[in-house]
């Protein structure tokens, strides 16, 4: 059996062709995929990182981006730790339906979960959404961004090792806070779910400079 510390569940969603199943092929098995076909339903894998000296295991749910898969979709989401919401920066269309993708997290998912948006596809020379846009419209939602290209690799790795490292600081702000609770003597503290952290809208992975392609 393999010995991890946490196990995180990452859930990508998003338009489809914004490279979901790409970030997910290239992140788990370095591979780019040419001419990937539509993910079909939903599909996972697993990998396991080391954040901090810990073994950290992360299952990845990548889902269709097709509205006639969406009632299958949404039933992922409540059990998340982690949201990733994609869009191509060479597709205006795609940034166009973030709030649809938004409204879709705010009735399925915990509102503690953590949300990242992702601009995927940086390695086209044909962007038509700036990095300014994305970030404002992240900090606009609670969510933290970064860009990222499945093809030649740009932040892929810092996406979700940075996932990681905020889960697992997450589920050590809790444990610090039960012990808290514990020793105020207000009563029984009953289990928590993996919260969002205070002030993501004031961070961005992109200020670590992530975002460059």
């Amino acid at each position: 059996m393999e010995d991890y510390k946490y196990l995180f569940k990452v859930v990508l969603i998003g338009n489809a062709g914004v490279g979901k199943t790409c970030l997910v092929r290239r992140f788990t098995q370095g591979i780019f995929p040419p001419g990937q076909g539509a993910t079909i339903g939903v599909d996972f894998m697993i990998k396991t990182v080391e954040i901090d000296g810990l073994k950290i295991k992360l299952q990845i749910w990548d889902t269709a981006g097709q509205e006639r898969f969406r009632s299958i979709t949404q039933s992922y989401y409540r059990s998340a730790h982690a949201l990733i919401l994609v869009y191509d920066v060479s597709a205006q269309p795609t940034f166009d339906c973030l709030p649809v993708w938004l409204r879709e997290v705010e009735e399925y998912a915990s509102p503690k979960v953590l949300r990242v948006l992702v601009g995927n596809k940086v390695d086209r020379d044909d962007r038509e959404i700036p990095p300014a846009v994305g970030e404002a419209f992240s900090r606009m939602n609670n969510m933290y961004f970064i860009e990222t290209s499945a093809k030649d690799c740009s932040n892929v790795d810092k996406l979700f090792q940075e996932i990681a490292r905020e889960l697992i600081q997450t589920m050590r702000n809790q444990r610090q806070e039960t012990s808290q609770d514990a020793n105020s003597n207000d009563g029984p503290v009953g289990q928590q779910e993996t919260t969002h952290l205070d002030g993501a809208s004031e961070k961005s992975w992109s200020e670590s400079n992530c975002c460059k392609s």
